[in-house]
């Protein structure tokens, strides 16, 4: 699918970067940034909790969004809301000309994860989402780190222009995948983002690429004990899927995951069900593994359809690319990640973290706030996607994580939600802040910089058209 930069080389443009950032880059620029993020500290932090409070899930993010875009217009940007027809999803911008930078920023909470900022599981409001991801903590210090460089290019110390992305709906059908087909990221120099975890450290594992799909069988109804003889089971081409689908499994690569969750299941026994209804996510580390699968796939909705003597019908309602990782770009947020050094967390978020270890059935370790070394990347991530993936094949994204919850505590669940609410989710939000805005400074600062990361770009998407997983269309808004 693409060519790869030999490790060689890798090492040699890293050495490279790092060499320029210590004699081109302004420490002084990075500095003032820094002292930016922390004069706004105070305003960014009760963003983050707003956010934490609202709890909006996928394309409701109203009152998420409107709160970002509103703090956006009040510090000098213009921005533009309701963009690629997503009412939650706007673009903020400041500055002029070349090169343009852009930062991304997340505000989707999770169905049915409501919590207390405490280490107890206990629901703020039995059955209500809650930040289980943390995304509250996520689109807030990307709009610091954005607001930081703005500061200095009122100042007049940097020329360009900087661009904040709103993007709604990640954890569901992926707002930056319809972003990305209005062409909205395709002007940018280079991308930033970052997400909330249990390590301080760079992303240079990438994410997989995943479809999401629907599968509809329907058939004929009769009176099941009556005359079953007449009728045409859903259910029964449903079931024939299934099985084909978990026989497939011994069949793919350890890459692959296949999950998927029965919608509808037919009504009462005594009525031979005339429809059923399976909704199924398959992934793999790489777009061209998916595409396979979802071959396959759809072959056996096929033959599960002809043993049942029944119609079925598969529809994709959207996906996302896997990740492509930047390493020039890496090694420059893995040199401002050092710049910083580690977050620091007091004896009593410790033992927060620790309780909830202790709840959770884990090693109380507590908060690991140091810079995990530079690592080679993983030639396959293990697990888990984001809609980030098809912005990085449109224009370089670079990637980090920071400390925001306790080591190996379970993740999309209560304890992401309770340290979000508090002071170890803001102590992660601040540093993921000051991180992107040093990386953003070397970037506008070092042109040498900027070129290496999209060499390297330019060579690993050579021959590669970006198409989207998603339907043709408008996005799949609400019905209110």
């Amino acid at each position: 699918m693409k060519k790869r930069l030999s490790s060689a080389a890798v090492l040699l443009a890293g050495l490279l970067i790092i060499s320029q950032l210590a004699s081109g880059a302004s420490i002084k620029k990075k500095e003032e940034a820094v002292a930016s993020i922390e004069r706004h500290k105070a305003e960014i932090i009760n963003l983050s909790d707003w956010i934490w409070g609202f709890a909006e899930t996928a394309l409701l993010e109203t009152r998420s969004s409107k709160a970002l875009a509103d703090y956006a217009e009040e510090q000098g940007f213009a921005v533009e809301r309701g963009v690629a027809g997503l009412p939650t999803a706007f673009v903020a911008s400041y500055g002029e000309g070349r090169p343009i930078i852009g930062v991304l920023g997340e505000y989707d909470a999770l169905p049915g994860l409501s919590q207390k900022a405490q280490p107890v599981k206990e629901a703020v409001q039995a059955g209500t989402p809650g930040h289980g991801c943390g995304h509250n903590l996520l689109g807030t210090a990307a709009l610091g780190a954005a607001l930081a460089v703005k500061d200095l290019m009122a100042e007049g110390k940097l020329k360009g222009t900087i661009r904040f992305y709103g993007t709604p709906a990640e954890e569901a059908v992926g707002g930056k995948v319809y972003m990305a087909r209005e062409g909205l990221f395709k002007d940018l120099d280079v991308c930033l983002t970052w997400h909330p975890g249990d390590k301080t450290r760079v992303s240079v594992d990438g994410s997989q690429a995943i479809v999401d799909f629907i599968v509809e069988f329907s058939g004929k109804t009769a009176h099941a004990a009556g005359d079953p003889w007449n009728g045409r089971s859903a259910v029964a081409g449903l079931e024939f899927f299934t099985t084909g689908l978990n026989r497939m499994r011994e069949f793919v690569k350890p890459t692959v995951r296949m999950h998927y969750s029965i919608m509808n299941g037919g009504d009462v026994p005594n009525v031979v069900p005339a429809y059923a209804k399976l909704w199924c996510w398959l992934r793999d580390s790489k777009g061209a593994g998916v595409d396979q699968l979802l071959s396959r796939t759809r072959r056996i909705a096929e033959g599960a359809a002809m043993m049942a003597e029944v119609e079925s019908k598969l529809t994709v309602q959207g996906g996302d690319w896997e990740t492509l990782v930047n390493i020039a770009g890496e090694k420059v947020m893995f040199a401002n990640l050092t710049w910083l050094g580690p977050i620091q967390f007091t004896p009593e978020e410790q033992e927060f973290a620790k309780e909830i270890q202790r709840v959770t059935g884990v090693d109380p370790k507590g908060l690991d706030g140091a810079v995990q070394p530079w690592a080679a990347p993983k030639p396959d991530p293990e697990g888990g996607s984001t809609d980030v993936g098809d912005v990085s094949w449109i224009v370089p994204t670079l990637s980090m994580n920071a400390t925001t919850a306790p080591v190996d505590a379970p993740w999309h669940a209560w304890p992401v939600v309770a340290c979000g609410g508090m002071s170890i989710g803001h102590k992660g939000l601040v540093y993921a802040a000051k991180v992107l805005a040093a990386t953003m400074v070397d970037l506008f600062e070092d042109a040498k910089t900027l070129q290496a990361i999209q060499a390297e770009f330019r060579e690993k998407t050579k021959g590669v058209v970006y198409k989207p997983f998603i339907p043709d269309g408008p996005p799949p808004l609400p019905k209110h």
